[in-house]
């Protein structure tokens, strides 16, 4: 699946990966290859880049923002973030 990190200043990431995991307001939550559509509001926390299951390739402490999963595509848009 492909994933990229947006930031009002900066693309943090982007490429193939596994998996990513994100803090969703009502809990955290990870997204695989292939997963249902979906749109979902981020509080502030982590959001972990996977390169295989359980190995991560990058982890970012964010400040809240939107996901949108569409078409084995995730597309993560950040007020504000910095790598961890």
């Amino acid at each position: 699946m492909t994933l990229e990190i947006l930031t009002p200043e900066k693309k943090l990431f982007s490429g193939d990966v596994y998996g990513v995991q994100m803090p969703g307001i009502s809990g955290s939550f990870e997204v695989l290859d292939r997963h249902a559509p979906l749109i979902s509001a981020l509080k502030a926390g982590k959001v972990k880049v996977l390169r295989a299951a359980g190995q991560e390739l990058a982890t970012y402490q964010v400040q809240g923002g939107f996901v949108e999963v569409l078409n084995n595509r995730v597309t993560v848009l950040l007020e504000g973030a910095q790598e961890a």
